[in-house]
């Protein structure tokens, strides 16, 4: 059974920094490419950065120049690492993992982020 778990969320003051991690887990995710969404209250849940198996990366523009994600395959982990953080990044962060082998990605619990101004 794939699953997902992200971290690393909390409270930090706007022009900050936070690195969230997700671990995963189950068969066939060393293929996965992995991705970071997140949700604001009242809002629809968006995209923010996604890696590869090969690395290839791609981002959000809203992000795209204060986020840097990144994944080790061996330690099944990937990484976003947020500077620069403005009030409007508050938001349940999302870990969603989507392979060729799976009928479904599969979505973390979800972490919080909150930028104070």
């Amino acid at each position: 059974q794939v699953q997902v778990v992200e971290s690393g969320g909390g409270l930090v003051q706007a022009g900050g920094s936070l690195r969230l991690s997700c671990t995963y887990s189950g068969a066939s995710v060393a293929t996965a490419t992995m991705a970071w969404y997140r949700q604001a209250p009242g809002k629809q849940r968006e995209f923010v950065a996604h890696v590869t198996s090969g690395g290839t990366t791609d981002y959000a523009d809203s992000v795209h120049d204060r986020f840097t994600v990144s994944r080790h395959n061996g330690k099944n982990t990937m990484w976003l690492e947020m500077n620069s953080l403005k009030p409007e990044d508050t938001a349940v962060y999302y870990c969603k993992l989507s392979s060729q082998w799976l009928t479904r990605p599969v979505w973390g619990q979800g972490t919080q982020v909150t930028v104070s101004s």
